[in-house]
């Protein structure tokens, strides 16, 4: 049976601890480490680097800011390998037309999202539960990641990806998907990640293996 005692709180900020006790500082939990407006992270879902930042949401979602309409939403359980960026639709150009240059972002007081030259508002960024997403891979504006997907390193990712997919490449195409879909429909009802910590460290082995009636068992 684990330590339940020893297993961090979901708003621990660095949730990792070296051989001598002291915390890996390269590692959080981001829903502790994030503080910002247009982005919601799910439990248990942590994030690293080499070198850490000062501000995770900036190192995150560069272009996504306090005043953005869009979001960003990460689900739980989720793994963001170092190099990690999400392109919110707020970095977006217009370029339905001649030009995609974005004359509105200067001029001072004339500036504004009305001006022509902006785009519209965007959709959001959404990332499902338990998503590994590999160092330095890169996910564009509106990309919607299905639950239990794998997203190689360096991959870049935009539209729909499916539950239980492994993508990679620029741009990221499926490799294959994890489970056969009889499978992935039972794990999606299943939803592991919404049970009480306790029953998720309890049966940590059902969870982690690959014997889905031992999992359906545990729940």
């Amino acid at each position: 049976m684990p330590d339940l005692c020893a297993f961090p709180a979901p708003d621990t900020l660095n949730p990792v601890l070296l051989p001598d006790g002291t915390p890996h500082a390269g590692t959080v939990f981001l829903r502790a480490a994030i503080d910002h407006p247009r982005i919601a992270v799910g439990d248990y879902s942590y994030a690293s680097a080499h070198v850490p930042p000062q501000d995770w949401a900036f190192r995150l979602a560069p272009y996504l800011y306090p005043l953005s309409p869009e979001r960003l939403t990460i689900g739980k359980f989720c793994q963001i390998a170092d190099g990690v960026r999400f392109i919110t639709s707020s970095a977006n150009h217009r370029y339905d037309g001649f030009s995609s240059f974005p004359f509105a972002i200067f001029g001072g007081a004339g500036a504004g999202a009305d001006r022509p030259s902006m785009p519209g508002s965007g959709p959001d960024t959404c990332v499902g539960h338990d998503v590994w997403l590999g160092s330095g891979a890169t996910v564009l504006p509106a990309a919607r990641i299905g639950s239990g997907c794998i997203i190689g390193a360096e991959a870049v990712v935009s539209g729909d990806v499916a539950p239980y997919s492994i993508v990679a490449g620029n741009p990221a195409r499926v490799i294959r998907r994890r489970f056969e879909d009889g499978i992935v429909a039972r794990l999606l009802r299943l939803a592991w990640w919404d049970w009480p910590i306790e029953r998720i460290l309890a049966h940590e082995a059902e969870i982690c293996g690959a014997d889905i009636a031992a999992l359906e068992a545990a729940a």
